[in-house]
């Protein structure tokens, strides 16, 4: 019954994107055909393309961080390239080969069972926590009083939630729970005490580097389509995180398909002209499935 209840909410929450997307292009339809792009705007598209190909490429080498942390020293090179050729595999239905295939590839470096999942584990994690800090330091972008001192209060009491929870005190005890749970199911006997060591600084920097050049890739694709003034920036990094996040962590959404979308374009075409988000959103999208496959070639290439 919980598995069908599963499939039946991520067919809801696909559909309910599709649709909303769906309606915004069409309400919008003669806004985004007259779009036109320039062989400036080519070349910013281009240089997004980059941005976001380098943004994937140093996450893989934060995932080696992350290990380093778990006292696996592994071959950043090596496993950047493992990083790369899994990553695509996260449109597949279920959202979970790509952490599949690199605790796979982990196993087979002779890192521990433990240690292999755990590092898989706490990226996405760290990664939903940059994001949430990206989230509260430029969200008020959307409040029409933005500076006032009860949001400049609630800012820095949600920071110190978000910075705490990803302490090793509160970490630690959830990580063993799970640990326990799964050789309970299993033939294993035997419950290594796997953990963190130290509050993981250096990964959750890593980690917010990656969401900005992510965001990055994202701005320089609306700059190719319309003129942006710094003061923008906050704004549409702020929105940005927040479609990004809810896309990772919205079950029935491989890649954040649909979910991201809907989620930009419910923020920021009443902000800006709606043709203009609506067609950046669409180019990122391909933008980043570029990038992606891209690295999963590159990566096999360099390989070889």
């Amino acid at each position: 019954m919980t598995i069908k209840l599963k499939q039946i909410l991520r067919w809801v929450i696909l559909g309910a994107t599709l649709v909303f997307v769906g309606k915004a292009l069409q309400d919008n339809w003669l806004e985004v055909t007259a779009i036109r792009i320039d062989e400036a705007g080519w070349s910013i598209l281009a240089i997004a393309t980059g941005i976001t190909l380098l943004a994937h490429t140093w996450a893989g080498w934060i995932w080696t961080w992350i290990l380093q942390e778990l006292k696996q020293p592994v071959p950043a090179t090596k496993f950047i390239q493992v990083y790369l050729k899994t990553n695509i595999a996260k449109y597949l239905p279920g959202n979970v080969w790509h952490h599949y295939g690199r605790i796979v590839a982990a196993k087979n470096a002779n890192i521990s069972a433990g240690a292999a999942t755990l590092s898989v584990l706490l990226e996405p994690l760290l990664m939903a926590a940059a994001a949430l800090i990206f989230v509260v330091l430029f969200g008020n972008q959307f409040a029409a009083n933005n500076n006032t001192f009860i949001q400049q209060l609630f800012k820095i009491f949600s920071l110190i939630i978000i910075l705490g929870a990803i302490h090793p005190r509160f970490l630690n005890p959830v990580i063993n729970l799970l640990h326990k749970l799964k050789v309970k199911k299993s033939d294993n006997k035997s419950t290594p005490n796997v953990g963190i060591r130290r509050y993981p600084l250096r990964p959750l920097l890593g980690e917010m580097a990656f969401l900005g050049l992510r965001g990055l890739g994202f701005i320089l694709t609306l700059f190719a389509i319309m003129p942006l003034n710094f003061g923008q920036v906050p704004l549409l990094l702020g929105a940005f995180s927040f479609s990004w996040l809810l896309g990772f962590i919205v079950p029935g959404a491989p890649g954040g398909l649909g979910v991201f979308e809907a989620t930009a374009i419910a923020l920021l075409q009443h902000r800006f002209p709606s043709g203009a988000i609506i067609s950046a959103i669409a180019l990122y999208r391909l933008i980043s499935i570029i990038a992606e496959v891209a690295g999963a070639v590159l990566a096999s290439l360099d390989e070889r």
